[in-house]
């Protein structure tokens, strides 16, 4: 038994490991734009029987038996949607979702990429782009804004209209659209700020801003990321409190096998 602790309390260790790699990663990106934060989920392992419930080997049968777990794994790492403080910016190219949805881009290699991060920007050809530090990507449907324009004014269903000079009218430029997801936490994380679909995911559905299931655009805002600073540290002590019990179970395992060793002398 001493020797199977020794295993078992190493997998709690392994697995709290894994929960401190998401609780940094989760404190890392406080400043992140529209960034939404992991948890760490855990499941048992099997389990040893020496008697199983309801075994008719035991006279009378015995009602529970007797099991053994042999500790615990990492099971999933599951984001949390949940929406974001909105950030006044006053800078009309910046743009909040309010509810679900995910703008929509076309990523380098001409793939589709999603993204709750509303720091547009407009890039040399007039196109409406989310900038990282590496490429701007391009919104689709794409929404072109002419060269000579003196004011952007963007709805909350997603109609973008631009007031060029000489002119007293705000004259439309496009139609901004959300996508929405059977199951938003099965989307694969790309970095900077992007998601993928995959086949946990489902296909995005297109719609404009407003409509029903879909969240509203906000000029001049950003969704702040959705961390809790309060909770992570909880979450980090308790982790850390989780990992020193586990180190307490290998320590008297070892005493134990060194006690049984020392009955031989």
């Amino acid at each position: 038994m001493s020797v199977q602790s020794l295993y078992t309390a190493a997998t709690g260790m392994e697995a709290m490991e894994s929960k401190l790699d998401v609780i940094a990663n989760n404190m890392a990106n406080i400043g992140t734009v529209g960034f939404k934060k992991d948890r760490a989920n855990f499941e048992d392992l099997f389990y040893r029987y020496q008697v199983i419930p309801g075994s008719e080997q035991q006279n009378p049968s015995t009602a529970v038996g007797i099991q053994a777990g042999v500790g615990t794994r990492l099971s999933s790492v599951q984001t949390n949607f949940r929406q974001g403080a909105m950030e006044e910016t006053q800078r009309s190219l910046d743009l909040a979702i309010e509810g679900d949805g995910f703008l929509q881009v076309t990523g380098p290699n001409g793939e589709t990429q999603y993204t709750r991060s509303g720091n547009l920007s407009i890039n040399r050809d007039g196109n409406l782009v989310v900038g990282s530090a590496n490429i701007g990507r391009i919104i689709e449907p794409q929404v072109t804004i002419p060269a000579n324009v003196t004011s952007i004014q963007i709805t909350a269903d997603g109609l973008v209209s631009v007031l060029s000079e000489g002119q007293t009218a705000f004259q439309q430029a496009g139609q901004l659209q959300l996508a929405r997801f059977p199951n938003p936490e099965g989307l694969l994380k790309l970095g900077d700020n992007l998601y993928g679909l995959s086949d946990a995911s489902g296909a995005g559905v297109l719609n404009n801003p407003g409509q029903p299931g879909f969240g509203l655009l906000r000029q001049g805002y950003l969704e702040a990321s959705n961390v809790e600073p309060v909770r992570e540290l909880i979450d980090l002590i308790q982790a850390q409190r989780n990992i020193e019990l586990n180190s307490k179970i290998v320590q008297a395992g070892d005493e134990t096998l060194q006690l049984i060793s020392g009955l031989r002398r």
